[in-house]
């Protein structure tokens, strides 16, 4: 295939649909004890509520919706350090988009632009280098964040600037990786995960051979995904197979995309700028080994953590907020309190509502009903 409406085909969609309800009759997974499959990715998320593939999916089948959205585990630490860079003089602050609205303890990066904060969004890390270019006389920083799939172009920015010698760009790193993230999930005692819709584009830079771990030590089927509608329930019935096979191996349904042994390129920029913290606190998820990455010594004079002598405080969400669950699987967005009510893409309680690729924001914007509804909805299946 070629073109992306053939990703699209309504007969092949249909085929799927029939091959995945036979497979998964043969499981006997029933809607009482179904088969869960995370979906690490939040674009695979809102993929599947955007094409309604999770509504004709039969009840023996149960999508959890993971915590592959990098702005959704930002913790309000963090986001307090950011707002306080972008309110140093003579700094002008970048990020991606989503970044900005991400609540943190002392309000937002927005909310700090509209009292004065010189903070820029922009679509790359060279966008930011090159702001550095055009004001000399200012310190730009970019918010590197995201897993291994913006994590290349972090790398490649500070190299770029290394060899110029633009020395009043510096890079705030918060990148992280997946794997830990996994591992974790799968640790948890509170969560039975049956199976993994793999992340497409982390594995096209870090590969397959990171996820073994996954089928050998765990004995759980990961089979990495495109993103197109036929993409996802051609995922589903390669992890049906497995399950009826007996099977637990690393597969990869992306592969027009997704290279076996990741791209070399990408990888080499990453060992050279990046070493791995020893522990990296995520929202929701707790202090996690070896989860994240800084700059490397070699690097310092382009380390925001470094210049701008960072705080790293730890500072808990909001009680009522429940992103940490919906993160780990262990509740539905619906199913928090604050869904749709208190929480919602106008007055985000937690970054889950931020985020395009948040879990929150799947379900409120495609799902075309609000918490209450849903929660009477699930109290009446109950009874």
């Amino acid at each position: 295939m070629k073109y992306a409406d053939e990703f699209r085909d309504p007969v092949l969609a249909r085929a799927l649909f029939s091959r995945i309800e036979e497979l998964a009759a043969k499981t006997g997974a029933t809607k009482a004890q179904p088969l869960n499959f995370m979906e690490v990715c939040g674009g695979h998320t809102h993929s599947i509520f955007r094409y309604g593939l999770e509504k004709l999916l039969p009840d023996s089948i149960d999508l959890i919706h993971g915590p592959g959205c990098p702005v959704c585990v930002l913790p309000m630490g963090i986001v307090d350090d950011c707002v306080q860079i972008a309110r140093t003089p003579g700094v002008i602050f970048t990020t991606y988009g989503d970044a900005m609205r991400v609540p943190g303890s002392r309000g937002s990066l927005l909310a700090a632009k509209s009292e004065g904060a010189d903070v820029r969004m922009v679509y790359s890390p060279l966008d930011a280098l090159e702001l550095a270019r055009r004001n000399p006389e200012r310190e730009v920083v970019f918010f590197g964040l995201g897993f291994e799939t913006t994590m290349p172009s972090s790398a490649f920015t500070v190299l770029e600037a290394e060899a110029e010698g633009i020395d009043n760009f510096s890079l705030f790193c918060n990148h992280i990786t997946i794997i830990p993230t996994i591992k974790a999930i799968l640790d948890s005692p509170d969560m039975r995960i049956d199976g993994f819709i793999g992340p497409g584009h982390v594995s096209m830079v870090i590969g397959q051979a990171p996820y073994r771990f996954i089928a050998e030590r765990y004995k759980r089927p990961l089979v990495v995904a495109g993103f197109e509608p036929l993409d996802i329930l051609q995922t589903i019935v390669m992890l049906l197979e497995q399950i009826l096979d007996g099977r637990a191996e690393i597969e990869n349904q992306y592969a027009r995309v997704v290279p076996e042994g990741g791209n070399d390129n990408a990888l080499a920029a990453l060992s050279k700028v990046f070493e791995l913290r020893e522990f990296f606190e995520w929202r929701g998820l707790g202090s996690l080994d070896h989860s994240g990455v800084r700059m490397r010594a070699e690097y310092a004079r382009f380390d925001a953590e470094i210049k701008f002598k960072t705080r790293n405080l730890k500072i808990a969400d909001p009680k009522s907020c429940q992103c940490g669950e919906v993160l780990k699987g262990v509740l539905k967005p619906w199913e928090c309190k604050l869904f749709g009510d208190v929480c919602n893409p106008e007055n985000p309680v937690g970054a889950l509502m931020v985020s395009s690729e948040g879990s929150c924001s799947a379900y409120y914007q495609y799902a075309g009903v609000r918490s209450k509804a849903l929660r009477a909805q699930a109290e009446i299946s109950a009874s």
